[in-house]
C-alpha cells in the first residue's frame, strides 16, 4: 500500500484522536467540556509539533523519520492561527502515526503512550511555573 503523506496524516489524525479520547475516558473524566479541554492539550498542532520534536531526537528509527517527513513535506493551504512550520510538523506526526497504525499498530500505540507521558509531564511543568 502506497499512501501519500496527506492520506497517512488523515488516518493518523483519527487514530491518534481516538487513542487520546480513550485515555482521557480511562481517567474517569465525564464532563465533555473538560474532556475537550484536556484533549486539546494532546491534539493541538502545537502539542503535536512538540511531541514529534521529542520523538525525533530520542525515539524514532530512520524509517519512522522518513514517514514523518513524507507528511511534513505535503503542501498545505496554511492555517491562520498557527505558523506553517508548526502545522507541517504536526502533519508529519500524524502521517507517521497513520503509517504505523496500518503497518505496526503496536509501535503506533507505543509512540502514543510516550507522547501522552511527554505531554502530561510538560503540562505539569507549565502548571508549576
Amino acid at each position: 500500500m502506497n499512501l501519500n503523506g496527506s492520506a497517512l496524516a488523515y488516518l493518523g489524525d483519527s487514530f491518534y484522536e481516538h487513542q487520546i479520547r480513550s485515555y482521557l475516558i480511562s481517567l474517569r473524566l465525564t464532563k465533555t467540556s473538560e474532556l475537550h479541554k484536556r484533549a486539546t492539550n494532546f491534539t493541538s498542532a502545537t502539542a503535536q509539533a512538540k511531541i514529534i520534536k521529542y520523538l525525533k531526537e530520542n525515539i524514532l528509527t530512520e524509517e519512522e523519520v522518513a514517514y514523518y517527513k513524507k507528511g511534513r513535506n505535503v503542501s498545505h493551504p496554511g492555517r491562520k492561527n498557527i505558523s506553517s512550520n508548526i502545522y507541517h510538523e504536526a502533519t508529519g506526526f500524524e502521517s507517521l502515526i497513520g503509517y504505523l497504525s496500518i503497518t505496526d499498530e503496536k509501535r503506533a500505540l507505543e509512540l502514543i503512550k510516550i507522547s501522552i507521558l511527554y505531554i502530561e509531564e510538560s503540562y505539569g511543568k507549565e502548571k508549576e511555573t
